[in-house]
């Protein structure tokens, strides 16, 4: 029984990195897809959509079972609600686009405490990942 113990002990911690780490790949894929179709709209219609029920990609969900959030920067007012880097500078110049991460929150600065599992894209830098690691 103690060896099936310590060997629950050791590999129960790995296991849950594991998947962790293959929900973030997935919400990365995601995001990549979403991505490609926000393309093809804005080569078809010559602007970008208002939000992701115009590309039929609104009822995606991210592997923590939450909606992608995604902003159009020509449709809002003002950059209250864009993403931000530490020295609170919009990430993406076009659009945001994100998973709120395995906590379900966020804040626009990608350094608040909610906002560092998010799964980011920043486009003039060609990153998505999570927002701790940018």
């Amino acid at each position: 029984m103690a060896i099936l113990l310590t060997i629950s002990a050791i590999s129960i911690p790995h296991l849950v990195s594991a998947l962790d780490s293959a929900r973030i790949a997935k919400a990365v894929g995601d995001i990549h897809a979403i991505e490609t179709d926000i393309v093809v709209y804005e080569s078809a219609n010559g602007a970008l959509p208002d939000d992701l029920s115009q590309i039929g990609d609104n009822t995606i969900l991210d592997p923590w079972k939450n909606p992608y959030q995604y902003l159009n920067h020509a449709t809002m007012h003002g950059n209250g609600g864009a993403r931000k880097d530490r020295f609170l500078v919009p990430l993406n110049s076009d659009y945001d686009l994100y998973s709120m991460g395995k906590d379900g929150q966020s804040a626009p600065p990608i350094t608040s405490a909610k906002s560092k599992d998010d799964i980011i894209r920043v486009g003039s830098a060609g990153y998505v990942g999570l927002a701790s690691q940018f």
